[in-house]
């Protein structure tokens, strides 16, 4: 199921212009008419389709044609609706799983994440998610355990072939494959108390140390996996920024993490990222028929002056942007011809 809403603007207050719920080859809409009422006080039309068939659920009811009052919440069809039309009452069930997916499957991960520490408290909490600054994450693995919680993962990146393994597994495997460290566990300091350390080694011949002792970037990305390892299948991630303390070739693996969630996890990914590493490796897998063009979005945020607008990026199946966003990397092969320039400049006037 997909949902879709137009917002414009009565004078100074937004008001929908339309909204539709689609899934397949059936879709419902109500719209703002453009002939009837005013644009202060619009008045609405209802509109289906499923297959061929437009009358499915035009067709009022017994009694006169009231209008239709705006939509509710921007996204819900009034009560009118059910009363009016005939075979209408699913669509408060469209409202309701709607409802069900920003209520109890959106999870959010901000940019900032929080501070590792060297020992974690855990009394038996199972937290929804690693919360916004990543605070929870370690309680989420620990939580996994009281699960028995198991994740599917792919042998290889291009691979078919799938696994069952813990999610403390899950995570640890995808650390590794970002040639971050090489060995992670969460342990309990004792049985007489519920406090936990996170040990890594950094090579294989190293030493474990803590979770604190290492690169920062680890403890940054840590929560990021555990999230995409954690949430439940159909649920929508949106990740702000996740690429931050990462160094480039991090940043790419990050983005091959992202693809096995959504593909093989069946998660919905929500990227805000200026990295262009992780752009980049979107589009080579595309290329590569890792991943299909079409289960890639991309939006730019373009600055007109005095407002900002969503200008969707074409992305084919050959992983090449069409309308590329001028200038928004820089110039990569400017830079390059400059420096060759200087250099070779210098050169010559060495050698006179």
């Amino acid at each position: 199921m997909s949902f879709q809403t137009d917002i414009a603007l009565r004078g100074e207050q937004p008001f929908v212009k339309r909204l539709e719920y689609a899934a397949e080859d059936a879709n419902v809409a109500m719209a703002a008419s453009n002939t009837r009422g005013s644009r202060i006080d619009p008045e609405y039309k209802l509109d289906a389709q499923i297959g061929n068939n437009h009358d499915f659920l035009t067709r009022r009811g017994p009694g006169r044609a009231w209008p239709l009052p705006p939509p509710a919440k921007c996204y819900g069809f009034p009560d009118e609706v059910s009363a009016y039309f005939r075979n209408a009452d699913f669509v408060s069930e469209l409202e309701l799983e709607l409802e069900r997916q920003f209520g109890n499957r959106l999870f959010y991960l901000g940019p900032l994440r929080t501070y590792p520490k060297r020992q974690y408290t855990w009394q038996g909490s199972r937290p929804s998610d690693v919360g916004p600054t990543g605070e929870h994450a370690v309680d989420a693995l620990l939580a996994s355990r009281l699960r028995r919680k198991s994740n599917t993962r792919k042998l290889n990146r291009l691979g078919r072939a799938i696994r069952l393994i813990t999610m403390e597994e899950h995570v640890a495997e995808w650390l590794c494959d970002l040639a971050l460290i090489s060995a992670f566990k969460v342990e309990r300091i004792s049985q007489d108390a519920d406090i936990y350390r996170v040990r890594v080694a950094r090579a294989q011949d190293s030493t474990e140390v803590l979770l604190t002792d290492v690169g920062f970037g680890v403890s940054q990305i840590l929560p990021v996996l555990v999230l995409l390892a954690y949430v439940e299948s159909g649920s929508t991630i949106l990740l702000e920024q996740p690429e931050i303390h990462l160094h480039p070739s991090v940043q790419a693996g990050l983005a091959d993490i992202i693809v096995e969630a959504a593909t093989v996890r069946k998660v919905q990914v929500i990227v805000e990222s200026h990295s262009e590493h992780l752009l980049r490796r979107l589009q080579r897998r595309v290329s590569e028929q890792a991943l299909s063009a079409d289960d890639v979005a991309l939006y730019f945020c373009k600055n007109s002056g005095v407002s900002s607008e969503i200008a969707p990026l074409e992305l084919n199946m050959f992983g090449e942007i069409a309308n590329w966003p001028l200038e928004f990397f820089g110039d990569p092969f400017g830079e390059t011809a400059a420096i060759v320039e200087a250099g070779l400049r210098q050169r010559g006037s060495t050698t006179l």
